[in-house]
């Protein structure tokens, strides 16, 4: 007899676990979005003396208390107002963490601790709780209690002193990579902080901050300048450091991106470009070579790629198997046929802004259909999270909305 393989309902990978998240902006709603669109229940705590997430009036695209940006970081959650500084805030608080797995926080580095969100502070409630702190500067050391931003720790972190031309002022990239970065980095931390709950049967303390992450992400770069002293060089059209060619050229209407991080690539490019004398060339015969005669070999190449359309070049480079790509704006990324055969665009109806368009996740874990639930009202699930979760009565949610737990805004749920 052929033994059969029992069948199994799937589910999303992170269905049943629990996310309380004090959270506003990017890095922070980031992260989260990550556990959310996986199928955690994340439940955003708003401060309703803020009007919550300052990410529901970033413009443009603005309108009452949504946003597309808001809607960017925060589809798929839940919302409720709650005041923890209010002389209830903290039971309701506790209340929720007793039934949850994770508490994250996107806040100064000291906030944590003054706000009960500590390990220390809440293993009392739930021993197995994951505490995570996505801060600026992290939760110790003397810029603890500065904020930090995307901006601000591009330059701190050296990134801006490695980006854009030789002559160029320092520049930032053109998005917020630190914060994503981070959100990534967070989110890791929170999965590895639960494993080890879900083995050991204690929570633990998670400290990320942005300024670590920018760091770590110096990687190569930071290794060569902390072992050898190695100043990065600035290079033209976004060259790499040290591997030629491997950067964008300019073709007869347009831009194109071409790599050859391995000698092969650099063989079949010669062959591409009809110039195999390149490639028997002794300034150009290897990695070392190749960097130590950039200038002498890019004034070639530049004049070669020259020649020819960016669809001309891309089509010749892509049949001779070397890395290339255009350097497309936003919108003709979407319009890319790969983007569209992998469906990396998703439409979501919102209540007040309508159709909304944003890329999808590109988490792809099995084969069920992620979540596509627009971004939350601020304080809409209050009543329904603490009456499901925490057990409380209607009257008792009446009753912490006129003691000014929820603020003065509406309790919607």
């Amino acid at each position: 007899m052929f033994s059969r393989t029992p069948v199994v309902e799937m589910t999303l990978p992170l269905e049943g676990i629990r996310v309380i998240a004090v959270e506003q902006f990017g890095a922070g709603p980031w992260a989260t979005l990550q556990l959310a669109d996986l199928g955690a229940e994340v439940i955003k705590v708003e401060d309703p003396t803020s009007k919550g997430d300052v990410g529901r009036y970033v413009p443009p695209f603005q309108e009452g208390e949504d946003s597309l940006f808001f809607e960017t970081f925060n589809r798929n959650k839940k919302s409720i107002s709650l005041d923890l500084r209010h002389a209830s805030g903290h039971q309701v608080l506790h209340d929720l963490v007793a039934e949850s797995d994770v508490v994250f926080s996107n806040l100064r580095g000291d906030q944590p601790q003054k706000l009960g969100l500590t390990y220390e502070q809440l293993a009392p409630v739930n021993p197995r709780i994951v505490c995570c702190s996505l801060s600026g500067y992290g939760m110790t050391g003397p810029r603890a209690s500065e904020g930090g931003y995307d901006y601000v720790m591009q330059g701190l972190a050296g990134w801006m002193s490695l980006t854009g031309g030789p002559d160029d002022p320092p520049t930032k990239s053109g998005l917020s990579i630190v914060d994503l970065s981070a959100g990534y980095v967070a989110s890791i931390a929170i999965l590895a902080g639960l494993w080890r709950a879900q083995r050991d049967g204690v929570g633990c303390d998670c400290d990320i901050s942005l300024f670590e992450t920018a760091l770590a992400e110096l990687v190569y770069v930071g290794t060569w300048a902390a072992t050898k002293g190695f100043v990065h060089p600035r290079r033209a059209n976004s060259a790499h450091p040290s591997i030629v060619p491997f950067q964008s050229f300019q073709t007869a209407d347009g831009w194109i991106v071409v790599a050859c991080p391995k000698p092969k690539f650099w063989d079949l490019l010669c062959a591409a470009l009809g110039r195999p004398d390149l490639a028997g060339d002794e300034r150009f015969l290897s990695f070392s070579r190749r960097d130590t005669n950039r200038d002498e070999l890019l004034e070639i190449l530049d004049a070669e790629f020259a020649r020819r359309s960016t669809e001309a070049w891309l089509a010749e480079l892509t049949a001779s198997g070397i890395p290339c790509g255009p350097v497309n704006d936003v919108m003709q990324a979407f319009e890319d046929p790969q983007a569209i055969a992998r469906e990396s665009v998703v439409e979501i109806e919102h209540p007040r802004l309508g159709t909304v368009r944003q890329v999808a996740s590109p988490l792809r874990v099995g084969t069920e259909a992620l979540p596509l639930e627009p971004g939350p009202a601020r304080g809409e699930h209050t009543s329904e999270v603490l009456e499901r979760i925490c057990g409380y009565s209607p009257e008792q949610v009446r009753a912490l909305e006129h003691d000014g737990v929820f603020g003065a805004a509406t309790v919607a749920g």
